[in-house]
């Protein structure tokens, strides 16, 4: 346990001090964790998840399609329109990509608006850094708002057999969808805080952008309601959210060929696939496997369980803010699917409801990610989106907005659910 421990921190501090040598810093760790035998091989590629790679990919060429086609300018051009300056525009493309997010896969939500987001820096000559942040954290924020919103959420809603409605109302009370959108409210304040020097007013354009192509958004708005539909499909294979979006990539690749009957054409939207942001993904992958079969994981949970003492209060608090850690620097998966046991366990044995721990567990474990740039896979997906249109994020610029979000959502759904569930 304790070599893979070292390793796995120092890669995460290395990939923290060398920005642009992430990919390559992350996959050399996992072939050490293979190769040293702390990841067994036939673990490996249960370890890595395709569905998201997949999801990556797929998206990011469905994408390169849809700005092709303009639809991206001329959202940008609409959102412009509604909003006085900069700021509110932050705020804006930020609760849009929460509104989808809670529907729709962290990921793929970030990949959708960030065109949007592109378009209108380009047009308001702004950085784009402090954008795509904000749409990225804002995505990983909904992600436990509801049943499909995201991976987690979908495995407590199993485990504690939950419809979708019980995210609404669960016990006869307000559910945690109503915790997480009270710290939505909260965070989009703070970021009104944050970018409050942004008050350079936008220009509304004088002719709206003309889109070319209709096909590229319809592929795209496809892609959402398949992803909404398959998430209410029981026992689905753990690739369907990937295997639809790559079938609606090459649905589009076709169209393309026979629209423009050029080889060029459709290898382009091939090449906007960001491999350094699947490489970063595939190492982390296979690290935090790594960490998982060195029963790191189950130590980490063991240990917050422990802490707790049996008062009650104390250990919601340990599973929440312990979540929040722990999540800015693990995958959140591996952790939920080992403490939702450890949980139920604790509460049969101190005879309690266990429902403030869970959604405790849940609401830190979601929003823990928004901690550093690479605890989340739609935070390194913002990143890479923003490393290909030559930005590179530094830290601080991630920090600066990730840290105050994260505590501004954290800290209302921590004191709603153990008010209405905890009490």
């Amino acid at each position: 346990m304790v070599p893979a421990l070292i390793l796995f921190a120092l890669t995460y501090l290395l990939m923290l001090i060398f920005g642009k040598y992430r990919p390559y810093i992350a996959l050399a760790s996992g072939l050490i964790f293979v190769i040293s035998g702390m990841l067994p091989l036939e673990q490996v590629l249960t370890s890595i998840d395709f569905n998201v790679i997949l999801m990556i990919a797929g998206t990011m060429g469905l994408v390169a399609l849809f700005t092709e086609s303009k639809m991206p300018a001329l959202l940008a051009d609409l959102v412009m329109e509604k909003v006085p300056n900069v700021k509110w525009a932050v705020v804006a493309l930020s609760l849009f990509a929460g509104v989808i997010s809670a529907f729709v896969d962290n990921v793929a939500t970030v990949l959708m608006v960030a065109p949007v987001a592109l378009a209108i820096c380009q047009k308001l000559k702004t950085n784009p850094v402090p954008f795509i942040i904000a749409v990225a954290v804002s995505s990983n924020l909904q992600g436990a708002a509801t049943l499909v919103g995201d991976t987690t959420a979908i495995m407590l809603g199993s485990a504690l057999d939950m419809s979708f409605l019980d995210f609404f109302w669960y016990q006869g009370k307000a559910s945690i969808f109503f915790a997480v959108e009270i710290g939505a409210l909260i965070s989009a304040a703070i970021l009104l805080v944050i970018f409050r020097k942004e008050k350079a007013p936008v220009e509304k354009a004088a002719a709206r952008t003309q889109v070319t192509d209709l096909v590229p958004t319809w592929l795209l708005v496809a892609t959402l309601v398949l992803l909404i539909s398959a998430s209410f499909i029981p026992q689905k294979p753990a690739e369907t959210n990937g295997l639809i979006c790559c079938a609606l990539l090459l649905v589009g690749l076709v169209y393309t060929w026979v629209k423009k009957k050029n080889a060029a054409a459709l290898v382009a939207p091939l090449k906007e696939i960001d491999f350094n942001t699947i490489g970063i993904l595939l190492g982390l992958f296979l690290m935090i496997g790594g960490i998982s079969a060195r029963g790191v994981i189950d130590a980490a949970a063991d240990l917050l369980a422990k802490a707790g003492g049996g008062n009650l209060f104390v250990l919601y608090t340990i599973i929440v803010w312990g979540s929040v850690l722990i999540s800015a620097f693990i995958d959140n998966i591996p952790y939920v699917a080992t403490m939702i046991p450890v949980i139920a366990g604790l509460a049969t044995a101190l005879n309690v409801d266990p429902t403030p721990l869970y959604f405790g567990l849940l609401s830190g474990a979601t929003l823990g990610g928004n901690c550093t740039p690479i605890g989340a896979s739609a935070n390194i997906t913002g990143i890479g989106i923003l490393r290909k249109e030559g930005y590179e994020v530094k830290n601080k610029d991630f920090f600066k907005i990730g840290i105050p979000f994260t505590l501004a959502a954290v800290v209302p759904a921590y004191v709603y659910i153990w008010l209405v569930y905890g009490i």
